[in-house]
């Protein structure tokens, strides 16, 4: 299975930033010791004309070149530098790679990093640069437009967050694009307090346990099913719900947390819609408690994977 990474994730960043930026060496170290199948590719830069797609362009050339309002920076919450800028464009590539690669014919593909749902397309926040799923959206959309031409319907994607704060960037984006449905599942009285409308938003009570999540999750699933018919899914896997997340406010096991990312995968294996997942927010008051998290979503989802690959063998 591919997967994005780049040294670039790992953002040097002040003393006592809180911010766990560890955690992307930390996954990569454990999936490439205990997961051979998980095959580590480099994140590409994306391009400005790609982020031009769901960014305005006066604010990817302030990122760029350093000149962005320091209220914005406020908001993202990272310093700007050259590096910062490198980061948040590779955050976003690995994103994009991934989708290609899951529609070229791999049905499942991953991005270390991103999940960056935070980013609206004049601004930053949350630790969000620019969104990658709002950009993989719009350049895989535009690459399905150019290959199948007028004879075939515009591709249709599904963005399922599963991050603990609720996607307002992503939201916000697509608010008037019917050519994507954003499903988010979220704490209801957690970041950002001020939430923009998705498609679908399920906002669960402080504590929420396994059972309640679970089920909430499986009425989503059958509302965004009556509703909308996608050809790709884009999955935001954050390990934030875990009960271990010091920012989460949900109760959700280990065990959770995995019967979430088999029941999302599965949906889409069943349905043979490819989807790219990437791993959003995780902020463990033990940050070897996230990164556990995110090798159980990379386990189960190489189970999905090589189903791919069996069930295309046999096609041949």
């Amino acid at each position: 299975m591919q997967a994005f990474y780049s040294d670039r994730f790992v953002l040097p960043l002040p003393p006592g930033h809180r911010f766990p930026m560890e955690k992307y060496q930390l996954l990569r170290d454990r999936l490439t010791s205990n997961l051979p199948q998980v095959r580590m590719l480099q994140a590409p830069e994306v391009t400005e004309g790609e982020l031009a797609l769901a960014h305005d362009p006066a604010y990817i050339q302030a990122i760029a070149d350093g000149s962005v309002d320091t209220r914005i920076l406020r908001e993202i919450g990272f310093p700007w530098s050259l590096a910062m800028a490198a980061r948040a464009r590779r955050s976003v590539g690995g994103t994009l790679a991934a989708g290609r690669a899951a529609i070229a014919g791999e049905g499942l593909a991953a991005n270390l990093a991103g999940g960056t749902h935070h980013a609206y397309a004049h601004k930053g926040g949350g630790f969000c640069v620019f969104n990658d799923m709002a950009v993989t959206a719009r350049v895989l959309q535009a690459e399905w437009a150019r290959r199948h031409g007028q004879r075939h319907a515009a591709l249709q994607v599904a963005i399922i967050d599963l991050d603990v704060h609720q996607g307002n960037g992503t939201a916000s984006i697509f608010r008037n694009d019917s050519s994507v449905f954003t499903l988010s599942l979220h704490g209801e009285k957690n970041f950002p307090f001020r939430k923009e409308d998705s498609d679908l938003d399920i906002a669960l009570p402080d504590g929420c346990g396994d059972a309640d999540y679970l089920a909430a999750l499986e009425n989503a699933l059958l509302d965004l099913e009556g509703r909308f018919t996608p050809g790709l899914v884009l999955y935001l896997a954050g390990a934030d719900p875990h009960e271990g997340d010091r920012l989460g406010r949900l109760k959700i096991s280990f065990d959770g947390m995995q019967a979430r990312d088999r029941r999302i995968f599965d949906w889409c294996f069943t349905r043979n819609l490819p989807c790219v997942f990437a791993m959003g927010g995780g902020y463990g008051t033990d940050i070897s408690t996230t990164v556990q998290v995110q090798e159980n979503t990379y386990r189960i989802a190489v189970e999905y994977w090589q189903r791919w690959q069996d069930a295309a063998a046999v096609l041949q």
